[in-house]
């Protein structure tokens, strides 16, 4: 079988999370609540708010600050570590930095207590954000008084027939559903039959609000709201630990010799939840493949790794038993690493040298793992698909190739490039952690969002006067 890290050893991660202390409090719980999970000047009935970027939040008053003592409803279809909640999460917490009154609920929860939940929901309490029961009373004043209802992501539309009930009407006019899918069972009227009522709809990519904005069209026969694009910003804790080059070479050091690989030798890494839409057996097949081109090219190159981070042999998938027997039947257990899922994705970015992001289909509604990367410096092999080709420059911070099976070899050949050529490796990571710098931080999300919610805020006190 490949390497199979099960994270860290006990030693181990007593080590480094006591570093990680030393860093910052704040950067644990920032690394808990990353997602994930993010211009183009068409109009259509997409609309582009675009706002100045502004100054970092911290040197000027944060652009959220109008939202001071208004009372936001946040509603999320569930509470788990995938990127949807987690971003919502984000939301609150910015929301409640600058006095915002904040309640949460959560439409769907296991009967069973569940330990995410609880830290998750503790975490909120913690920063003042009130959890609320998904169908009690409660929920419904909440969402009356309000002043906004955020409904993150499709399926949490179907929480206002359910809990609201005949107060849907009075409700929509003040909603901004944000949405995150690019998967077409989505399109249900279940979900979304009341999108066209309310105030707005925000979305992290333009390519995804075009397919939302066909796909509703087409199959529902609805129209979009207007729709906000708003790209994904990287938290100031993440980007404290990728500007600080001593953290960066400690946990470097410490990750490879967890990983039992060499100072020198080269990481090519995939982040995401194991699962078919994310790619890993193609990336596999791609790494394999730039094997069979070095041997053959008979190329002098320090030893390569690929490394999947999001592993889960507790769910048993069939999906990773094919990856592992794919590793095995190629006889490449030394240049693999499965590492269990994990929200602590710094150690990993800063141990790497290349990040694969190979989300199949129409890819990622953003991809927040990319602009996370490209603040480590990291090259980003990419498909070209979704919101990543609005965050790549293709041949400047990284380079794209097709989805499907028609991107292995194109795939494998970048991988090499990148492999052989150390000094555009590196040149394309100081663009990318460039680009970062002027469009995917944290005060860059804060701006965008603000904007938003004051226009959602004006046509909901507009539809009030009338």
């Amino acid at each position: 079988m490949a390497k199979h890290s099960v994270g860290w050893v006990a030693s181990q991660k007593r080590w480094l999370l006591a570093f990680l202390v030393m860093l910052s409090v704040s950067t644990l719980i920032a690394f808990f609540i990353r997602a994930a999970f993010d211009s183009c000047d068409r109009r259509m009935d997409v609309v582009d708010k675009r706002v100045p970027l502004g100054s970092p939040i911290g040197t000027s008053p944060s652009p959220l600050s109008f939202m001071k003592s208004k009372l936001v409803l946040l509603v999320s279809h569930e509470l788990s570590l995938s990127g949807g909640p987690l971003l919502l999460m984000e939301l609150a917490f910015l929301l409640r930095g600058v006095g915002t009154e904040v309640c949460w609920v959560t439409t769907m929860k296991p009967s069973d207590a569940d330990v995410v939940i609880y830290s998750l929901e503790h975490k909120m309490l913690d920063r003042g954000v009130q959890v609320l029961s998904e169908n009690g009373q409660e929920a419904v004043y909440t969402a009356l008084k309000a002043d906004l209802v955020v409904l993150n992501t499709a399926v949490s539309g179907k929480w206002l027939d359910v809990v609201l009930k005949e107060n849907v009407p009075r409700v929509l006019p003040k909603v901004l559903w944000w949405i995150h899918e690019m998967r077409g069972h989505y399109f249900k009227l279940d979900y979304v039959k009341h999108l066209p009522l309310v105030a707005g709809s925000m979305i992290d990519s333009h390519v995804t609000a075009e397919y939302w904005e066909n796909r509703t069209r087409e199959r529902l026969g609805i129209k979009m709201p207007e729709t906000f694009v708003v790209h994904l910003g990287n938290s100031k804790e993440l980007m404290e630990v990728a500007e600080d080059s001593v953290a960066k070479r400690v946990l470097r050091e410490h990750v490879r010799e967890s990983l039992g690989v060499r100072r020198e030798d080269l990481l090519f890494a995939i982040i995401n939840s194991v699962s078919r839409g994310k790619g890993q057996d193609l990336f596999l097949r791609s790494f394999y493949e730039s094997l069979r081109l070095i041997q053959e090219k008979k190329l002098q190159l320090p030893r390569m790794h690929a490394v999947i981070v999001g592993s889960d042999m507790t769910a048993h998938t069939k999906f990773e038993h094919e990856l592992r027997n794919f590793v095995s039947m190629k006889k490449i257990q030394d240049h693999v690493h499965f590492v269990d899922k994990t929200l602590t994705v710094a150690p990993y970015l800063a141990a790497i040298d290349v990040l694969v992001q190979n989300s199949q289909a129409r890819g990622e509604c953003f991809g927040r793992i990319t602009i996370e990367a490209m603040a480590f410096q990291l090259p980003v092999l990419g498909t070209a698909a979704g919101g990543t080709t609005e965050i790549v420059v293709n041949g400047t911070t990284g380079l794209l190739h097709p989805v499907g099976k028609e991107g292995i070899t194109p795939l494998a050949k970048n991988i090499v490039k990148l492999a052989t050529h150390v000094e555009r490796r590196l040149t394309m990571g100081k663009r990318g952690y460039k680009r970062v710098k002027e469009r995917f931080l944290e005060h860059h999300m804060a701006n965008r969002i603000a904007a938003v919610l004051k226009e959602v805020l004006h046509k909901s006190k507009s539809h009030s006067d009338s």
